[in-house]
């Protein structure tokens, strides 16, 4: 394993790179205020992250990634168009993977600018594959944004499309909830009874929930019990859209196709259109570039358009070494009434050195 020193060098030089593409060099600050994160994405982040708290400053976390922190300084007073880049420590619990770090050093390029999206996307991806270049990586794409819009466009409740789009990162229960929300699954006996009002208790209430909640609850779920079903046909193309993974140009042909039944996508796929072309202008080969979908579902949940990472082509023992993706929403969810179209990506100099040989 490379060690500290090591590590920090390699992302000093990573940086380096990305100072020399006009970025400005930055340091968010270790300690987060943790409302702002469970704001976010729930109460799901405290299974990932390490948190504190002291009188003065309430609840805190050790950052989890950069972005958020990030975000918050432009939207605070930075100018426009930003480049920003950082290198430092993050911390994430690792409950389930005993063999993976809970520290580890990232380093990042993050683009603030208006003018041309598409451009942005190929930017950033661009200077990372150029810092990975001598390696034997293999990078892969996608976009959040497809099924996002897919979502949007069904003909279904709104409290639907919002339980679906607050699962996009938790494809199996994503997944579940579409087969529910389509009327493949069986409704239970308990929730039946429910429904019908069948069910009657007078034990003593327990837990944080209160009888009024309780019965909003109930009434959510008979209303939502009266909405038709989701149609077949439009669970089918949401499948053929995650079904799709391919170079970039197969993909894209393939995604044109499937927008002429599902016109929701179309702005969707003009702009992986338009990225594609800014990527080769970039000198990207994006006939080799791989295009999935599914890709990006597993990431952080700020992820809004487009997705990448690189990996390891015969180390599939080794995390994604760089990630990165588009994340306009959150500017808006932090900018206090303003927003900003933005995109960034990090790498991890650790697993760099490993890949290389370093001992």
């Amino acid at each position: 394993m490379p060690t500290r020193a090591q590590t920090n060098a390699k992302a000093a030089a990573l940086r380096a790179h990305f100072e020399a593409h006009g970025a400005q060099a930055i340091e968010p600050p270790l300690l987060q205020p943790a409302g702002t994160l469970l704001d976010l994405y729930g109460e799901d982040i405290r299974a990932r992250a390490y948190v504190t708290s002291d009188a003065l400053r309430g609840e805190q976390m050790l950052r989890p990634d950069f972005t958020v922190p990030v975000v918050q300084m432009h939207m605070a007073d930075g100018a426009e168009p930003a480049r920003y880049t950082y290198a430092g420590e993050v911390f994430r619990r690792q409950e389930r993977h005993a063999d993976r770090p809970n520290e580890y050093v990232q380093v990042g390029y993050e683009v603030f600018a208006r003018d041309d999206p598409a451009a942005s996307d190929a930017e950033v991806f661009a200077l990372i594959s150029r810092a990975l270049a001598d390696l034997p990586v293999r990078a892969i794409t996608g976009d959040i944004g497809m099924l996002m819009a897919v979502v949007a466009g069904l003909q279904t409740s709104q409290l639907r499309k919002e339980a679906l789009m607050r699962h996009i990162w938790r494809p199996r229960r994503f997944r579940a909830l579409l087969e529910q929300f389509a009327g493949r699954t069986p409704v239970s006996p308990a929730r039946r009874a429910l429904l019908e009002g069948k069910v009657a208790c007078d034990a003593p209430l327990v837990g944080l929930r209160s009888h009024r909640e309780i019965e909003a609850r109930i009434t959510a779920l008979k209303n939502d019990a009266k909405v038709p079903p989701i149609k077949a046909r439009d669970v089918q193309m949401i499948e053929a859209l995650l079904d799709i993974g391919a170079p970039m140009p197969d993909a894209l042909a393939r995604l044109h196709d499937l927008s002429v039944d599902l016109p929701a996508i179309v702005p969707a796929v003009a702009r992986v259109s338009a990225r594609m072309d800014a990527l080769a202008a970039r000198g990207i080969d994006v006939a080799s570039l791989m295009f999935d979908a599914s890709y990006g579902r597993a990431s952080m949940e700020y992820y809004d358009g487009f997705v990448f990472g690189f990996k390891a082509r015969d180390r599939t023992d080794l995390p994604p070494l760089a990630t990165g993706g588009r994340y306009d929403a959150l500017t808006r969810r932090l900018g206090d009434g303003t927003e900003i179209p933005a995109v960034g990506g990090v790498l991890r100099p650790g697993l760099i050195l490993e890949l290389e040989g370093v001992v």
